[in-house]
């Protein structure tokens, strides 16, 4: 066994020995493997300015940390995770650029190593965000028998004590559960599995959500299947990918969930449209903002009346009845969400502006305008430049233009990147959302657009939990969102709009959608 371990590890990082720096898979591997081991580092020296504090543990089961020997610096546990986020992120364009010039790891070797990334970084506590604790929070409440959709972690924890909504951490102890059924259920089944132990009912929620993320890059990958460059380019690009794995999993945020059911949808988008439409659906009852793909599938589907009505009839059948009959106020709640503004966004310097001059009810409907404005336009100017790419399992004979796969791939794309990038309240995780579907259609000038963006949103939510932090460290970490994050965000709007404009100039038009014969080329080895 460990000689064929050895052999899948020289075979993965096997390469010239003239091969420059920049193309190098052993310094890609060994960048991608380095930030998960700091990753577990960082989380096992226990609770600190960046890793949750769990309370008790009365088992042995993950995730495991040191008891409380000693406490972690917090300059040196911030300084480690702006060093994961940035080896991360140089490990994957490395390995791009290494796969763009021939490298061709076996696919199955590759895919084992990012499906233990991600399991050896659940090993540790959460990391960066406490919304892992308010999932357990919502999950108690409902165990206790009260209705998280109306009632606070707050509301209880405050009138009696509780042994897991004690250890909850600000800002949304007052928020009543903003997710939808799905995630609630999930939610719920952790208490039942985890008891009155909140060690151990975070564990299951790490586990649900890197099964979750899993699942999903799982069927990218095999959507791929046929063409290796493709397959281990999703790869390298998702599963393998140190800053999803850092904004998804080391946070232990449910986004997976949902997106899992959304992507599971699109294997059946060729032949079983009520199917296709009935898993977004379901994916929708986690979290509304999955609907993006709902609308690429009826995009998809659009030539298609018949498969247009069936996928939207198995698309409404869980929504209604989760939606209108289960828990009406989920969606009420979920909606709300719009309103908000992180200090990362572009938009928030434009809020602060405005709010001297005008009333709250007027700068927000200013910032929503705007907001939405920008996300219409930037979708319309990223479907103008996306690329086609044909898929493997196309009918003989039919292009990607008229491949319903194909379509609603690219259209999740250009939907998602439009809508986050311009999105008033964007956190890293929520990439996810377009980083998946944008593992298919190959290398494009958003590779690099959506790594600089995601890599900006890590650094400045490494600090990410509202707690007390050292005033310096709480200035610094302010400037970084406000005016480092705030500035990067307009800078993705300015390149994406360049990008676009440079495609206009180069095909002599800036409405003309891209024609098949545009797809990226892959590399002369793609097939190897």
């Amino acid at each position: 066994m460990p000689k064929r371990f050895w052999a899948a590890v020289r075979q993965l990082a096997e390469a010239p020995a003239d091969t420059p720096w920049h193309r190098s898979p052993r310094l890609a591997l060994l960048l991608i493997a380095g930030s998960t081991v700091l990753t577990m580092f960082v989380g096992f020296l226990g609770p600190s300015v960046t890793t949750l504090t769990l309370g008790p543990r009365e088992t042995l089961m993950p995730s495991w940390y040191l008891p409380g020997m000693l406490e972690p610096n917090p300059w040196l546990v911030a300084f480690l995770g702006y060093v994961i986020v940035l080896m991360g992120v140089a490990g994957t364009w490395i390995g791009l650029r290494a796969l763009a010039v021939g490298w061709a790891p076996r696919v199955r070797n590759l895919y084992i190593g990012g499906v233990l990334l991600n399991l050896l970084t659940i090993l540790t506590p959460p990391q960066t965000s406490a919304d892992t604790l308010m999932y357990a929070a919502y999950g108690r409440l409902a165990k206790l028998g009260f209705d998280p959709y109306v009632t606070s972690p707050a509301e209880v924890f405050r009138q009696f004590y509780d042994p897991v909504l004690r250890w909850t951490e600000r800002p949304w102890q007052d928020t009543v559960e903003v997710y939808g059924p799905l995630l609630h259920w999930l939610n719920y089944f952790a208490n039942v599995l985890g008891g009155d132990n909140l060690h151990d009912i975070v564990f299951w929620l790490q586990l649900f959500c890197a099964l979750g993320f899993i699942g999903a890059c799982s069927v990218i990958i095999w959507i791929a299947r046929g063409n290796p460059y493709l397959q281990r380019r999703a790869i390298l690009w998702t599963l393998a990918s140190p800053a999803m794995i850092w904004a998804v999993v080391t946070g232990a945020h449910n986004e997976g969930i949902s997106i899992f059911f959304a992507m599971a949808a699109f294997l059946f988008i060729r032949r079983h449209p009520f199917l296709t439409g009935l898993l977004i659906g379901i994916a929708c009852t986690g979290k509304a903002t999955v609907g993006i793909y709902g609308l690429a599938m009826a995009w998809a589907y659009r030539r298609e009346i018949k498969k247009l009505f069936l996928s939207v009839l198995g698309a409404a059948i869980p929504n209604v009845i989760v939606y209108i009959f289960l828990y009406p106020r989920a969606l009420e709640l979920a909606s709300k969400n719009a309103s908000y503004v992180a200090g990362s966004s572009w938009i928030h310097p434009v809020r602060r502006l405005l709010e001297p001059f005008l009333d709250g009810d007027v700068v927000a409907s200013i910032v929503s305008v705007l907001s939405w404005g920008s996300a219409v336009l930037l979708c319309w100017m990223l479907s103008r430049v996306l690329p086609w790419r044909a898929l493997p399992g196309a009918p003989k004979g039919v292009g990607p233009e008229r491949d319903p796969l194909a379509v609603a791939i690219r259209t999740s794309v250009w939907l998602a990147a439009g809508w986050v990038i311009t999105s008033s309240y964007s956190l890293a995780w929520y990439d996810l959302i377009y980083f998946l579907p944008m593992a298919l259609i190959g290398a494009t000038k958003l590779d690099l657009i959506g790594l600089f963006r995601v890599t900006v949103l890590n650094l400045a939510y490494v600090l990410g939990r509202v707690i007390a932090y050292p005033p310096l460290m709480s200035a610094a970490n302010q400037r970084l969102r406000e005016i480092f994050s705030t500035s990067a965000a307009i800078g993705v709007i300015v390149m994406v709009v360049l990008w676009w404009h440079e495609h206009g100039l180069k095909v002599g038009s800036h409405t003309k959608s891209p024609h098949v014969s545009d797809e990226t080329d892959e590399p002369a080895r793609a097939n190897s």
